[in-house]
């Protein structure tokens, strides 16, 4: 089957997880829908995505609003062809009164990108004089990412059988829990949820720590 097809089961994989983590009271999701490197996918491929970005954006806002599930893109979306970059763009104006969840949508992203345009941003700050170059800490560098003023990721779930990050989220994910499952994406359920969280409750969070019963 093409391609596209595979991202339309996607696009259903994300509405039933989506509608899972509100029902549990995760307060955030995030999503991979496309990454800086997916621009040199076949164009048939690319504009399907952005088609299927689209769509999404059209026939979600209304259960999305009603479910209280507030939408926030992170990523360049000033790259976007014009109509993706309005939808998307209007999906998060209205459902930003949304505070059951929070779904945050990687759009146009990369890690990479994301920590050169922060050091950009902070760089062009010193340079006016506004920041302290000296005073550039962690705290000051999350303040410019996208998913600032949003916390970290606790759980990282990646599909299909990969064991990789994939230039995703490379600052927020350094003490998260990874979950690999070689359950494809489309395949991917509230079983599937279900088993990666049983699995993060049994972890033992220590941020570099240790116990103090422990030598």
């Amino acid at each position: 089957m093409p391609r596209y097809c595979g991202h339309r089961a996607g696009a259903k994989a994300l509405r039933r997880i989506m509608r899972v983590c509100a029902d549990l009271g995760i307060p955030y999701l995030t999503v991979f829908a496309f990454s800086t490197e997916n621009w040199r996918r076949p164009q048939d491929e690319v504009d399907a995505l952005m088609t299927l970005i689209i769509e999404f954006a059209q026939s979600e806002r209304e259960e999305l609003r009603e479910k209280n599930i507030r939408v926030v893109p992170i990523g360049d979306l000033s790259s976007l062809p014009s109509d993706t970059q309005e939808s998307i763009t209007r999906l998060a104006e209205d459902t930003q009164a949304g505070d059951r969840l929070t779904l945050m949508v990687a759009i146009n992203y990369g890690g990479r990108a994301e920590l050169v345009q922060a050091t950009r941003d902070i760089a062009q700050a010193a340079a006016a004089g506004d920041i302290d170059p000296m005073g550039v800490d962690e705290e000051v560098l999350a303040a410019h990412l996208y998913t600032h003023p949003y916390p970290d990721p606790d759980l990282l779930i990646r599909s299909g059988g990969e064991w990789r990050l994939s230039n995703f989220l490379l600052f927020q994910l350094a003490y998260a829990e990874i979950y690999c499952t070689d359950t494809l994406w489309p395949d991917f359920g509230p079983e599937q949820l279900h088993q990666a969280l049983a699995a993060y409750r049994h972890r033992k969070r220590r941020f570099g720590a240790a116990p103090s019963d422990e030598r």
